[in-house]
């Protein structure tokens, strides 16, 4: 197997995205290890855990205060991921729509998904770097695992956490860096985001595990988490504005929340107080900076440790079930 890599196991989530220490990996397809719920607590001990969720605070920090529309660099590992996704798009112009009785999970989707299946390790490939290849079947399974479910037809927040894992793990290799923080969410998130609601369109996806109007939403949570972040200290918009449709339309281009409640009110009908429950709530909220801290702890208790979600987590060399280092 492998033996490359370059972290420092027991770094800080900041020390995740540089390449300090090369260390080895042993390169392995990441596989199930939560099967009953009383596992959940080697998951909440693992070094995974701890790593993922270093990830997600690293990149919230990293977006304070930040419009989608400011200046920042994107390398050519971007480019490529940008690339990947243009791709994985065009595959969804090609696959269309079957005609079918029922109304939701369209098959022409397994047809979709059978592509990536087949071609995400040559995906992954020219992505990484030459000298880490060997961790393309480690990588390559997370980016499988971050479109949707090919049997049931749907999408969730656990599908979500994958494509997170996925650029995670590009990062504990080195192939994205600190200085690709922003571009990570800006660019390639926002990126993902937009190819998931076309397959979400396309194929009638059902929403995996969806508490309907008292989730947070039907599809996503990383967005609204990051997207707060981005308006912590506005000097104008606070959390009452985002239902108010104007104003979203008004300022989406420029911070990833109200693209998703520009999204929400696209697909929705009715009041936005029946239909959006949580978020109406949230919209009671005094501060950005108090919004951001409630979705973190609401994301923790209501996606990473509920155990319909995390079972179907792989863990690997990469995010390693192992217990994290003190």
């Amino acid at each position: 197997m492998a033996e490359t890599g370059q972290l420092h196991s027991g770094s800080s989530p900041e020390d995740d995205m540089h390449t300090p220490l090369p260390i080895s990996f042993d390169f392995k397809v990441p596989k199930k290890e939560i099967n009953m719920v009383p596992d959940m607590g080697k998951w909440k001990r693992s070094q995974a855990y701890a790593d993922y969720m270093g990830f997600i605070l690293t990149l919230n920090e990293a977006v304070k205060g930040k419009k989608l529309t400011c200046e920042y660099t994107v390398s050519e590992t971007v480019e490529k991921l940008l690339s990947l996704l243009d791709t994985l798009d065009r595959w969804i112009d090609e696959t269309p729509p079957m005609d079918q009785p029922s109304r939701f999970g369209n098959k022409a989707y397994r047809s979709w998904f059978a592509k990536l299946e087949q071609k995400a390790e040559a995906l992954v490939s020219a992505v990484i770097p030459p000298e880490v290849s060997a961790a393309v079947p480690e990588i390559a399974a997370y980016l499988k695992e971050a479109v949707g479910n090919p049997t049931r037809i749907d999408y969730g927040t656990g599908h979500e956490a994958a494509f997170a894992a996925f650029l995670c793990c590009l990062c504990k290799i080195g192939a994205l860096r600190v200085e690709d923080q922003l571009a990570i969410i800006f660019k390639i998130f926002d990126r993902y985001l937009k190819v998931m609601r076309k397959l979400q369109k396309t194929y009638r996806m059902e929403p995996a595990g969806s508490q309907g109007v008292w989730g947070l939403d039907d599809f996503q949570f990383l967005p609204f988490i990051w997207g707060s972040s981005q308006l912590v200290d506005h000097p104008t918009l606070e959390p009452r504005h985002f239902v108010e449709e104007k104003i979203v339309n008004e300022h989406h281009q420029d911070y990833v929340f109200l693209d998703c409640i520009k999204f929400i009110n696209e697909m929705k009908t009715g009041p936005f107080a029946e239909h959006s429950n949580q978020l109406w709530n949230i919209s009671a909220v005094p501060t950005w900076s108090k919004v951001n801290q409630g979705l973190i702890r609401m994301y923790k208790a209501e996606c990473l440790e509920k155990f319909p979600v995390i079972q179907h987590f792989k863990f690997g060399s990469l995010l390693s079930i192992q217990p994290a280092h003190p």
